[in-house]
């Protein structure tokens, strides 16, 4: 009799089980997965809208995101040509090396050939630079022989160089761009060629190529290269192996097919070791380069910067897809007190709504060279230029300190150009700012 209960009992609890079982798995099935709302579209309408509009969002997400992507690379490209086209040509002109304080210490003649190839993000840059070589010591005095020109191929330029590596800031309507590079290689082969004489170098050394700084740490870490040292003439100043920054601003002349590049070449430790231009004339069929007039009157070099300057500046995100962050109305008034203190007033207002940002400066004058308070330098530089750094840019960078360079050319009276390269606190350069302004 115990035994029937139990068996009676047993069989209830197994067919409660199993109904509470399949009530379990039935409502597992309804919820996890999204065809079950099917079943019970007439008492539960709001579940049948879940699979059907999930697939329409990831489309137009994916639709969207193809859009941007193809928009942006259609820019780069876009950017790329004109920054190509730029460029391209044949360019006669002198390279010419200035010391910190803006002494003249070289001036060698060039000429450059410039061309692309290929099309879209495999279009390149192909630049060939010719150096003037010195005269021969046994070369008689007065001879007429035709001048040696050494030949030397410098890195294609592509997307990926110009974008990633050189981080490009380019105003295609302004005429004018900023680069950065690793090393300063191409500019030591010109004063090796243009000065030594060397010819037999060719093209551009591994070491200043885009992995060139880690060869030259290892060369001079491991093999002490820099131990032996190398002989040259006392006049003849070569830049650092490893540069802490070497930064090309080049502006575009508006009044004729001729441009300037400055360089600022810094030294390892973030002290600027010497400045170099490249002024250059496209198809310059008078067979004589421009040339900047030199003057030993420093009061000369600093008169055309001088006087209230208004104008309108622009500023962009470093690399070929960098879109404009601001643009700005700008005022400068640059002013020799009694005392013969410079005093340096600027003035930026952004936006409709008018807000001002001022910076108040004074400086001291010392040949060409002008220090403001605050460590930051100029260089008076002949042809109405000049170039502006902190006097210690590891000093800022240890001080988590952003800075720029800046590059000025006052190409005709009452009228100037500037180029701004702003750096991080890391110094990588983050933006680059075109400045174009007229005194009144």
């Amino acid at each position: 009799m115990h035994f029937l209960l139990e068996l009676l009992l047993w069989d209830k609890i197994t067919v409660l089980s199993s109904k509470l079982l399949l009530s379990s798995m039935a409502t597992l099935s309804y919820i996890s997965v999204p065809p079950m709302a099917k079943t019970f579209s007439k008492s539960n309408p709001r579940f049948i809208s879940h699979p059907t509009l999930r697939r329409p969002r990831i489309q137009a997400s994916q639709s969207l995101s193809a859009f941007t992507q193809e928009d942006e690379s259609s820019t780069g490209i876009n950017t790329l040509k004109s920054f190509f086209k730029l460029n391209s040509g044949k360019w006669n002109g002198c390279f010419y090396q200035f010391d910190p304080e803006g002494n003249l210490m070289k001036k060698i003649a060039t000429k450059l050939a410039v061309s692309d190839y290929g099309e879209g993000e495999l279009t390149s840059l192909i630049q060939t630079l010719y150096t003037k070589q010195p005269q021969s010591s046994t070369s008689i005095s007065g001879s007429d022989l035709e001048a040696e020109w050494a030949e030397y191929k410098i890195k294609e330029t592509n997307m990926f160089t110009v974008d990633k590596y050189q981080q490009i800031g380019f105003f295609p309507e302004e005429k004018a761009y900023s680069l950065r590079y690793q090393t300063a290689g191409m500019l030591e082969t010109v004063l090796r060629q243009g000065v030594l004489g060397e010819d037999d170098i060719g093209e551009e050394s591994p070491r200043y190529q885009t992995a060139g700084m880690l060869e030259v740490v290892l060369r001079q870490e491991v093999l002490r290269e820099d131990d032996i040292g190398e002989e040259l003439p006392r006049n003849l100043k070569l830049p650092s192996r490893r540069p802490a920054i070497v930064c090309e601003n080049c502006l575009y002349s508006q009044e004729q097919d001729r441009r300037a590049r400055a360089f600022h070449i810094l030294d390892p430790k973030g002290i600027l070791e010497m400045i170099i231009v490249f002024l250059e004339e496209r198809e310059n069929n008078s067979g004589l380069p421009p040339s900047l007039e030199s003057s030993e009157d420093n009061t000369i070099q600093i008169t055309p910067f001088l006087g209230r300057w208004k104008g309108r500046s622009i500023t962009k995100r470093s690399g070929v897809y960098g879109a404009t962050i601001e643009e700005a109305d700008t005022c400068t008034l640059l002013e020799i007190d009694d005392k013969g203190q410079l005093i340096q007033d600027m003035t930026s207002t952004l936006g409709e709504d008018g807000v001002a940002n001022n910076v108040h400066w004074t400086g001291e004058i010392a040949g060409n060279l002008i220090k403001f308070g605050g460590g930051f330098q100029t260089t008076l530089l002949p042809g109405g230029m000049y170039i502006g750094c902190p006097s210690n840019v590891g000093t800022s960078v240890a001080q988590s300190k952003s800075f720029h360079l800046e590059f000025c050319w006052s190409e005709s009276p009452g009228k100037r150009q500037r180029l701004v390269r702003t750096f991080d606190l890391e110094g990588l350069p983050v933006s680059t700012t075109y400045i174009f302004e007229a005194k009144v």
